[in-house]
């Protein structure tokens, strides 16, 4: 059987380009799903999960900078290929939209050959890194990211999903402190209230579940990463 080449997110405010790029794009085999600004955005991708998102840099109510820099701090979409679509053809716009996450950058009008190149091409680098398993290893711990599993001495430690993702995140910087509000952020992400106390709880129960000490609280700021 074969399989479509992958899930693709529009968005862009402007209904002529995002049926123009849909188009095209549905007839190469991708599915697509549209938004018309930022807000949309982060909505759909929570639901539709692409594999790609192309983005318009100028759009009402939250333009294309501001959603990347909410979608790389989402665990989810920390490594989902993104493509800048913009009008904007100066050189400081495209630097400006490299260092925020962009993985590339397309110019308006789109030329419909480029664009399904460009996206070949990213699909393509980014399931070549899918493909190799994300280990973090500490002596005896094991933290599988592209599983989602946690071995320590050789034990499956069974993780809720967002004990897992504090653990892998506080993990990925050994030594390093991370604010309780960015753990908020990363993991919870901006729309669902939580307290303080959330955090602390999840802690615990990693803590428990590993039988081993290693995250240190840093009273008042945050915690870190530290094999004992």
């Amino acid at each position: 059987m074969d399989t479509l080449p992958g899930k693709i997110l529009i968005v862009d405010d402007e209904p002529d380009i995002v049926e123009f790029i849909s188009y095209n794009l549905k007839g190469k085999g991708y599915l697509i799903s549209t938004a018309k600004d930022g807000v949309e955005a982060i909505r759909k991708a929570r639901d539709f999960r692409p594999d790609l998102i192309l983005l318009d840099v100028m759009m009402p109510n939250k333009d294309g900078i501001q959603t990347i820099k909410e979608l790389r701090a989402m665990p989810d979409f920390e490594q989902t290929a993104i493509i800048f679509l913009t009008a904007l053809s100066d050189e400081r716009s495209e630097i400006e939209g490299l260092k925020t996450g962009a993985d590339d950058y397309i110019s308006k009008p789109i030329k419909p050959e480029l664009l399904a190149t460009r996206i070949s091409a990213a699909l393509r680098r980014f399931r070549k890194e899918d493909e190799q398993e994300q280990k973090l290893v500490f002596g005896d711990l094991e933290i599988n990211k592209t599983k989602y599993t946690v071995n320590y001495q050789e034990q499956e430690i069974l993780l809720a999903k967002k004990e897992f993702e504090l653990l892998a995140l506080l993990a990925s910087k050994p030594g390093r402190v991370f604010l309780r509000n960015e753990i908020l952020q990363r993991i919870w992400g901006t729309d669902v209230i939580v307290g303080d106390r959330t955090i602390d709880v999840h802690i615990r129960k990693i803590r428990q579940k590993v039988g081993i000490d290693l995250i240190t609280t840093v009273k008042g700021v945050g915690y870190k990463f530290e094999m004992p």
